[in-house]
């Protein structure tokens, strides 16, 4: 094997984010990903902008590594096509609303008879049970119903909602661990019975819940109500969003690292003061803390000053970026955390790039993002035999579309 997952054959039934997002780093791994579109229109994300000439750079990003086909299956000979795949694959990941792909006549107990070994990931808002199964959901809903959306804003404001998907890529991280273990699973219980196919069940709302580091245990303990405090962490100071000459400052100060901060702010006074003497009195005296910080650095010559003075010193520190300034970051650049494509009809632009580092096996990255059903030739002759006279017959039947 060259590759982390060399070998290993991805049906991708998957749209928009959280589910292409998984997929991605599967094909970021060397796994062959079929994405499979529904036809005549394909995924939706295809008429999320960016758009260009009728193609999409948010499409290209979560897509990258993969090939893909486009089939009818409200024809029967198009579901056919999609399972005579499945039995020659290793994982299928789909993020229908829960009982959809059993409506479409490829449920878990379907497909299992079709590949006994096949592992299958469902991803959804809110789990394939429970009394919210039903219901549509996307990122935010999923962040409403954990808790999370209520933690973020201004302490007597609203909440607030993050501006990047942090429950999609966070659970498309949680599925890929979850196959990748199932993969494991598989190998080390190869020729026992029952031991090879698995049913996963990821959701948006296990996610967002299992993110409350502290939130959750405070509650239950009664200790403290867990409540939104704006710029400042909640339990935790000084930690939070300061302002400084001409940006913010992002400090997180635990008790071992208090006396650093008043170090580099040249304040020794500040740990004999009773209002900041530990954790606790900081958090009930933040806004007065907060003004001290702030103060100071308001008093430095500009903003590169203070951040200085803060690294110097060992506080845990970083400035604001905007979006575009992180884009620009040499460290960002360097580690291949943001990726540059080219792309024929949207030209260069910049993605994220592959989060998962390892020392060797990983492939080198992907270059295109399938067209819609680019590879509906390639793919069922390779895998299902299909010829090019019967390929020709199922596009003029329009069970097979393309670009």
């Amino acid at each position: 094997m060259k590759h982390i997952l060399d070998g290993i054959v991805v049906i991708d039934f998957t749209q928009v984010v959280a589910g292409p997002a998984c997929t991605r780093l599967m094909a970021e791994l060397g796994a062959e990903v079929i994405k499979v579109e529904l036809a005549p229109n394909g995924d939706p994300s295809r008429q999320l902008p960016t758009l260009r000439d009728g193609h999409s750079a948010y499409y290209v990003q979560h897509n990258q590594g993969k090939k893909g086909i486009c089939i009818d299956l409200r024809q029967s000979a198009g579901l056919e096509i999609l399972k005579g795949l499945i039995k020659k694959a290793d994982v299928l990941v789909e993020n229908f609303s829960p009982g959809a792909i059993g409506r479409l006549g490829l449920g878990w107990e379907v497909v299992r008879q079709l590949n006994p070994n096949l592992i299958m990931c469902s991803i959804s808002a809110f789990g394939q049970d429970g009394p919210l199964r039903a219901l549509p959901g996307f990122d935010y809903i999923a962040q409403a119903y954990a808790g999370a959306t209520s933690m973020i804003g201004e302490r007597d404001g609203l909440p607030a909602i993050t501006g990047l998907a942090l429950g999609d890529i966070g659970t498309a991280v949680t599925a890929l661990a979850a196959i990748n273990g199932a993969l494991f699973w598989r190998e080390r219980n190869a020729g026992q019975k029952d031991a090879g196919g698995q049913f996963i069940d990821i959701s948006l709302l296990d996610y967002y819940f299992y993110c409350h580091e502290m939130n959750v245990q405070m509650a239950s303990s009664g200790d403290v109500e867990p409540t939104r405090n704006g710029a400042q962490h909640n339990a935790v100071a000084p930690l939070g969003i300061f302002r400084a000459k001409q940006g913010f400052i992002v400090i997180v100060t635990l008790e071992h690292q208090w006396p650093k901060l008043c170090q580099a702010m040249e304040r020794p006074d500040l740990l004999d003061d009773p209002r900041f003497r530990d954790n606790q009195a900081r958090v009930a005296h933040v806004d007065e803390l907060t003004r001290v910080i702030e103060g100071w650095m308001q008093a430095q010559p500009d903003m590169e000053t203070a951040l200085r003075r803060l690294e110097d010193a060992r506080v845990p520190v970083a400035p604001v970026l905007t979006v575009r300034e992180a884009m620009q970051h040499p460290h960002l650049l360097q580690r291949g955390t943001v990726r540059t494509f080219d792309h024929p009809a949207l030209g260069q632009f910049q993605v994220p790039g592959n989060p998962l580092r390892y020392s060797q096996g990983l492939p080198p990255p992907p270059s295109k993002a399938p067209l819609l059903g680019e590879d509906n030739a390639a793919v069922l002759r390779d895998y299902l035999g299909l010829t090019d006279d019967k390929l020709a017959d199922l596009e003029r039947a329009g069970i097979l579309v393309k670009d």
